[in-house]
């Protein structure tokens, strides 16, 4: 058997592993700071041993004394090579400007021969000292005057213009004279034998030749866009065969710019085209720069390559959908992008690269998105144009289904938004329903999984829903046959979630069905909102939908649809109801009973229910029916003293499970409407009401108690008393005589008494609250008087001191309140 400790020995053992634990912490944490500072502190050859200076203490673990340390604080021998590069920077761009300065100011004051002589031996002595500097391993040295050299060139190309050719062009120069530079760079790179600066600048510099060629010749947008698109061909074969880190970063850096530029410039002339014919051009620079980008993309890494490849698909794309929008027009043009988009997934069946082919894959999903996203103004249009006819109630049936809406969308020009969301939920659920097919397909290229495979099922139902709707909103099609098509989109979506919900038990539901359950809710509130133009077409849609949530409750299998189609079904018939009470005309407050038919519905469907998990959703929905009629009746009071709320409440408390919150609340219902029904009618003596109904509910809570010792006195004697002391406490607040608040004082202290005795909560609580009360009423005028005579100051410091007393002994009077409340508990 193991030895368990007592807890006091167990407990001093846990502190003294606890403090062990400290102190081993605390080593490791000193170890730790003296080892990074001793990486931060480069080594010296020749020093003395690790360790402290004199005089300082060692760390608790330091390391073993070692040769070639040198001691802590002393300064390296050696300046970092950080350092070094400032200064060798600094030095170079001095040299510069210095240089700069020459040839701008001092170069007009020097004879040809001068000048040809200084540039010639300044330019040969910067770009052979390095060569020189290399041989002796002072690789920073030489980079700083390659620099320098470098800037020397285009100080003498500039010089050379100024001198020899000031009459020509200067773009054209400019563009000759970078051509020159990035030969002169590239074969100075390549033979200095270890400069790494030469052949990246020569790169940049390759950049600008057939750029400023096309603009020194005054050439139309696609002849720039050729120079730029042969420019950044070049970029990538460099990149692709490029020798050295730099330069293949120049060249990708090269290749992204003057590649987007082409294709921007292509693109902007595709969709300005007044046609076919014109089209064509920009299209053929848009697949060269496909071709150009897919051919990089062909054999770059793979964190490159699913760039390239999108690129190179938007760009085939945009070519091939710019030469057939400019056949169609101008709202059929996202039409043909669209087709273009879903034309490359026919990647998957070529051997394309698998990082290439993703990002043609990436390229197919964002013109799709595009698509998507331009089709969605008039879907927003439909969902939410019915929300105008929430203030304008029957305001008559209009024509066409645009009239109902109330939005102001240029629908001639979105007319193809129908197609493009069909076209796209067409291909979700081929998808979606050939899954093992797209999965073998385009495996190489992505992971496909059973949560894609829902999503895909999700988006094409949302999608195929929404083009339905909108083709009807972009025909214009008449108002009752709008109305019958978004019912039956409902009744679609209903049937669909009560097939997709068939599955067994505690499997988690599909996206498609979750995405059905909610299109059916959804697509019920719209066509509801759509329904209230007319008084017919709310009555028949509101009819409709009861009929078709109440069936697909009963029949759908899932716990959670089945409360969810329930609890809607009663929220249509309340709608329903509140409908049918305004066509039959009576006023707010007199339609309130009329409201109370769904609640004495669902309170007896959960009579028959009972203890089924849809029971409780219902009646709490039902519920809402009885606070909708309560607000209809607040106008008058009569109206609002619904006993029948009453009624509903105490036939659910017959049943066990509802009785604790039921009870209650009828018992405060009937009360209240007794109190209101007194008020309204002016009663000034409400005891004559009260009394009749108090002692025989009194009587009854005896025998109740008599039957039951363990029944609650809220229960027995909490009605009986409240019916008539509330009121009355209220006649005698508002009473000037005496003789009802003594009456009335006496019974509550009776009752206070009797509660006491017996340990009777209910009778205690109501009858010390009312004496309270009505001592109160009675006292409040003398208590006036008193305060007003006493000095103002004296109020305030009473106060003070009752605050001082409750503090010092609040142990006391906090243990007192406990004893209180266990003692209330106590009664019954």
């Amino acid at each position: 058997m193991e030895h368990v400790p007592p807890p006091a020995e167990e407990l001093a053992l846990l502190d003294r592993e606890l403090v062990r634990l400290d102190a081993r912490r605390l080593q490791l944490l000193n170890r730790r700071a003296w080892l990074v500072s001793a990486l931060q502190q480069p080594a010296a050859p020749a020093a003395r041993p690790w360790g402290p200076p004199p005089g300082a203490r060692a760390p608790a673990w330091g390391p073993p004394p070692g040769p070639g340390s040198r001691p802590w604080g002393a300064v390296p021998a050696a300046a970092p090579r950080s350092a070094q590069n400032v200064l060798l920077t600094l030095g170079g761009l001095l040299l510069a400007i210095a240089a700069i300065a020459f040839t701008l100011v001092s170069w007009g004051t020097m004879g040809i021969g001068g000048r040809a002589a200084v540039l010639s031996t300044v330019t040969l002595v910067a770009a052979g000292a390095p060569v020189l500097l290399l041989s002796r391993k002072l690789a920073a040295t030489a980079e700083a005057l390659a620099a320098l050299a470098l800037l020397l060139t285009v100080l003498d190309a500039y010089a050379l213009h100024a001198v020899a050719a000031p009459d020509t062009d200067g773009l054209g120069f400019t563009a000759a004279a970078s051509a020159v530079l990035a030969v002169l760079w590239a074969a100075y790179g390549l033979t200095s034998g270890g400069l790494r600066l030469p052949l990246p600048a020569a790169v940049a510099m390759a950049q600008w030749p057939l750029f400023l060629w096309a603009w020194a010749a005054g050439a139309p947008a696609l002849v720039f866009g050729w120079a730029l698109l042969v420019t950044a061909a070049f970029d990538v074969v460099i990149a692709l065969r490029g020798k050295g880190l730099a330069v293949r970063v120049a060249a990708c850096v090269g290749a992204a710019a003057t590649g987007l530029g082409a294709l921007l410039v292509a693109l902007v002339e595709s969709l300005a085209a007044g046609g076919p014919p014109g089209a064509v051009a920009p299209g053929a620079l848009l697949l060269a720069g496909a071709a150009v980008a897919l051919a990089g993309a062909w054999r770059a890494p793979n964190g490159f390559a699913p760039v390239a490849g999108a690129v190179a698909g938007l760009a085939a794309v945009a070519a091939v959908g710019g030469v057939l929008g400019a056949a169609v027009p101008s709202q059929w043009q996202v039409i043909g992008y669209l087709l273009c988009g879903a034309a490359l997934l026919a990647v998957v069946r070529t051997r394309v690269p698998r990082a290439a082919g993703r990002g043609v894959l990436v390229a197919s999903a964002a013109v799709t998105g595009g698509s998507l996203v331009w089709a969605l103004p008039p879907v927003a249009a439909v969902l939410l144009g019915p929300l105008s006819l929430v203030s304008e109630v029957w305001r008559g049936a209009p024509g066409g289904v645009r009239a109902a809406l109330g939005a102001s969308v240029p629908w001639s020009q979105m007319i193809a938004a129908p197609v493009v969301l069909a076209l796209v939920a067409a291909a979700l659920g081929s998808a979606y329903r050939w899954w093992t097919a797209v999965v073998r397909a385009a495996a190489p290229f992505v992971s496909p999984g059973e949560p894609l495979r829902g999503a895909a099922g999700a988006g094409a139902l949302v999608l195929g829903w929404s083009a339905v709707l909108l083709s009807a909103t972009a025909l214009d099609a008449p108002y009752p046959v709008a109305l019958a098509l978004e019912s039956a989109l409902v009744a679609a979506a209903l049937e669909l979630t009560v097939r997709a919900m068939a599955r067994p038990a505690g499997g988690p539901p599909s996206g498609t069905a979750v995405t059905a359950l909610v299109g059916s809710v959804l697509g019920a509130v719209s066509v509801g909102l759509l329904s209230l133009a007319s008084e017919a077409a709310t009555h028949a849609v509101f009819a409709l939908l009861v009929a078709l949530f109440a069936g697909a409750a009963v029949r759908t299998r899932a716990a959670v649809a089945r409360s969810l189609f329930a609890c809607a079904a009663v929220v249509w018939g309340i709608v329903l109801t509140a409908a049918a009470c305004a066509s039959l005309g009576p006023a707010g407050y007199r339609a309130a009973p009329l409201m109370l038919v769904v609640p004495a519905v669902t309170v007896l469907l959960g009579a028959r229910l009972r203890r089924h998990p849809v029971a409780l959703p219902v009646e709490l929905t039902g519920a809402f029916g009885a606070v909708v009629a309560l607000a209809l009746a607040v106008p008058d009071a009569p109206f609002l003293a619904l006993a029948l709320c009453g009624v509903l409440a105490a036939g659910t408390a017959v049943r066990p499970e509802r009785r604790p919150v039921a009870g209650y609340l009828a018992v405060g219902l009937f009360l209240a409407a007794t109190w209101v029904r007194l008020a309204a009618a002016e009663v000034a003596d409400p005891e004559a009401y009260t009394l009749p109904v108090t002692v025989p509910a009194l009587v009854v809570g005896v025998l109740r108690r008599r039957r039951d010792p363990a029944a609650s006195s809220w229960t027995a004697y909490g009605a009986g008393l409240a019916v008539t002391l509330v009121p009355s406490l209220c006649a005698a607040w508002a009473d000037p005589g005496w003789v009802r608040p003594l009456l009335l004082g006496v019974a509550a202290l009776v009752a206070t008494l009797l509660g006491a005795r017996f340990r009777l909560q209910a009778v205690l609580l109501l009858g010390g609250a009312v004496l309270a009360l009505v001592a109160l009423h009675e006292l409040a005028p003398y208590v006036v008087q008193v305060v007003g005579a006493l000095p103002r100051w004296l109020p305030p410091a009473l106060a003070g001191a009752l605050l001082l007393v409750v503090g010092a002994t609040y142990e006391q009077r906090k243990r007192d309140a406990r004893r209180v409340r266990e003692a209330l508990g106590r009664m019954r």
